[in-house]
């Protein structure tokens, strides 16, 4: 049985049991600080390679090193402390799915405003809609679709990006988090945004370059030719409810996990046990919420609402 059929199995399968226990094995030989790894972790990183345990190893690793290399953003994952930031209806997670199963995510850059919120605050956004739907089955296995909305790029975004922030941004789309980018979509790019661009795509691989698609202002038409009209709202050529209520929407499953996102940020290597998805295929409208265990040792307090400082 190759990855592609292996990844289509329930967690549970008795296939799937050999990969798990050689990953653990050869991650807790890496991490000598760990002394566990649950199930569920550990599919989400086999998940994002097609059960190839060595890259699968690699993937896991790099998150790792990337947590404890990045703790500006990577250890205060408070949708509460950006709250601010969503209310401008800067970001959404599309409720409908696209033809292949992939997540669709819209970040509308215009929104966010340089002076009241950093680059390292706008890429904990995305770090925290990212460890939610890393939880779904599905998006495991399908992957995600990201389209960023640059009208209203200003000089004063571009002086936020530097080649270390790049290198950041490129590590977590490409290799250091368990999650397939199939596709991400430029639309309303100004011509000053192409020295942010190039700063940023020399760290990307070949295969992360070859999904980049760019629509210019006339985006309408060319994105029908990636999405249907049933998952983009009306602003993007579709038929779903409008972006700024479908951001709200997503800001609210946010601020749902914000336990959830602060035990995250709190565990040394961010394996947490869940009972149910965070985020499941329910239909549109529909306010999603979970019920997460506390590692043991840790109390309900340590869970409020974090003051995070950059």
């Amino acid at each position: 049985m190759n990855g592609p059929q292996l990844n289509e199995l329930p967690d549970a399968a008795e296939q799937v049991r050999p990969y798990v226990s050689s990953l653990r094995r050869e991650a807790l030989q890496e991490l000598t600080a760990v002394r566990s790894l649950s199930d569920g972790f550990l599919i989400k990183f086999l998940r994002a390679r097609d059960f190839d345990v060595e890259l699968s190893l690699k993937l896991l690793l790099n998150y790792q090193r990337w947590r404890k290399e990045s703790p500006e953003i990577s250890r205060c994952l408070s949708p509460s402390s950006v709250l601010g930031l969503l209310n401008t209806s800067y970001h959404s997670v599309l409720p409908e799915r696209d033809h292949t199963g992939s997540r669709v995510l819209i970040y509308r850059i215009g929104q966010w405003h340089p002076k009241d919120w950093s680059a390292f605050e706008v890429f904990r956004v995305s770090l925290m809609t990212s460890e939610i739907i890393s939880m779904e089955t599905e998006t495991q296995r399908r992957g995600l679709k990201v389209i960023f909305d640059l009208q209203g790029w200003s000089l004063g975004h571009a002086l936020q990006f530097n080649p270390s922030l790049a290198r950041k941004i490129s590590s977590v789309l490409s290799d250091s988090f368990p999650l397939k980018v199939r596709g991400i979509h430029l639309v309303n790019e100004p011509m000053f945004f192409r020295p942010v661009f190039a700063m940023i795509r020399p760290f990307l691989p070949d295969k992360i370059k070859q999904r980049i698609h760019m629509h210019g202002a006339d985006f309408c038409e060319t994105l029908g030719d990636f999405f249907s009209s049933h998952v983009l709202p009306p602003e993007y050529g579709g038929e779903a409810p409008e972006i700024e209520e479908l951001c709200q929407d997503w800001t609210n499953q946010l601020l749902q996990s914000e336990n959830f996102l602060q035990q995250v940020a709190a565990h040394p290597t961010g394996d947490i046990a869940i009972t149910t998805p965070t985020f499941p295929d329910l239909p549109s409208r529909s306010i999603y919420t979970s019920t997460v265990h506390l590692p043991e040792g840790l109390c309900a307090s340590a869970l409020q609402p974090a003051v995070c400082l950059d």
